[in-house]
């Protein structure tokens, strides 16, 4: 397995990193608790060493389920991370309660790698008003947390803010091949990597979407390298850059298990030949977006409650990777808001406004025929 050190930390850590939130699931939703011990117990035979968990994953399953399954593994042979649910955190006191009910869930007495989790402009504003910071500092300064760091959501603005704030020991972004210029992006890796701060990745497959093709994006792929999934590539892309700790993957079967663990045993920095390869297959998913909204919103609000570029978003997607799995959480939330383009007037304000002059009602229309069609299947 390869491991990357980092002299800040001290520490060898597995390259790949075993993430949390995707167990395999029983009928009633609940972790399928054999089966996920086995996946667990063939990682860390196979040498990962960082297991990613969280206060909500699996509806608050996942913490208590991965104390029990790591209590056969001796405490230093491991690095557990997991993160303070920061919506939760009201007072200085909520830090405590959620943190002490977090080491008694993982049957711990430290936490490895804690993370402020989700950060936003937001959430970060309110976790510095009641002095988050300060008392996490605290509990790792009593030995209760060996790493600070904290994962992000927003824009670069905000990444660029929080990450200035201190000298974090680490943090997490999200980042693949798709979305380097979304969220902190490659802008924020590059960021953290000259300020010497170690990344941990979330999503480098992008919730799955970078794991299944249609035939033609395939055929570029084994073009380069014969025989070896979509997964690996897109794991591949984000690991062969340096200031990378580990890369999370939310493994939900066997099968993915042992891919994964294919690809980082005997690990194979990406090669130029596929980077070049990628870069073909990205222009063959952007040849597949269905109109050239870009998001700027002129168009909004619109009198009947559509989001117009959610809508067009939501499209472009679905059409990119041919996977309605991609974008189902989405579509189905905005339906259930009533901002889907069932709820168009066709009232003609929103193609006025439009700098890109779509034509957004007749767009509209066969965006919602596709994504309902899509969801029936």
């Amino acid at each position: 397995m390869e491991t990357r050190r980092f002299e800040k930390l001290g520490i060898d850590v597995s390259l790949l990193g075993f993430g949390c939130m995707r167990f395999p699931v029983r009928e009633d939703g609940k972790i399928d608790r054999p089966l996920a011990q086995q996946m667990l117990d063939k990682a860390i035979a196979a040498g990962v060493n960082y297991i990613d968990t969280a206060y909500p994953y699996h509806g608050g399953e996942s913490e208590l389920f991965v104390g029990e399954a790591l209590k056969k593994y001796p405490r230093d042979s491991y690095y557990l991370a997991t993160k303070l649910p920061c919506w939760f955190i009201n007072t200085i006191e909520d830090v405590d309660k959620y943190f002490n009910e977090q080491l008694q869930k993982l049957q711990t007495d430290h936490i490895d790698f804690y993370l402020m989790h989700a950060m936003n402009r937001g959430s970060w504003n309110k976790m510095l008003e009641i002095g988050t910071v300060k008392r996490l500092e605290e509990l790792k300064a009593e030995g209760k947390i060996r790493f600070l760091g904290f994962s992000f959501h927003d824009s670069y603005d905000a990444f660029e803010e929080i990450i200035n704030y201190r000298d974090w020991d680490f943090c997490q972004i999200q980042l693949n091949y798709m979305d380097i210029d979304e969220q902190a992006g490659m802008k924020g890796y590059h960021l953290a990597e000259e300020k010497g701060i170690p990344l941990t990745i979330m999503e480098p497959i992008k919730g799955g979407s970078l794991a299944k093709f249609s035939d033609d994006i395939m055929e570029v792929f084994e073009s380069v390298r014969p025989g070896k999934s979509a997964a690996s590539f897109a794991l591949r892309y984000v690991a062969t850059l340096p200031n990378i700790l580990t890369v999370l993957s939310g493994m939900s079967t066997m099968d993915q298990v042992d891919d994964n663990l294919d690809t980082f045993t005997d690990f194979i920095p990406m090669e130029d030949k596929e980077y070049e390869a990628i870069d073909r297959i990205k222009d063959i998913m952007n040849s597949r977006i269905q109109n050239g909204c870009t998001g700027c919103r002129y168009c909004m609000p619109c009198p009947f409650g559509v989001d117009i570029p959610g809508n067009f978003s939501v499209w472009n997607r679905y059409h990119m990777y041919q996977n309605f799995g991609v974008v189902a959480w989405q579509w189905n939330g905005m339906k259930q808001e009533g901002k889907t383009a069932e709820m168009c007037k066709e009232c003609g304000k929103c193609e006025k406004a439009c700098p890109q002059h779509l034509n957004i009602r007749e767009d509209l229309k066969k965006a919602y025929a596709d994504l309902s069609k899509a969801a029936e299947k």
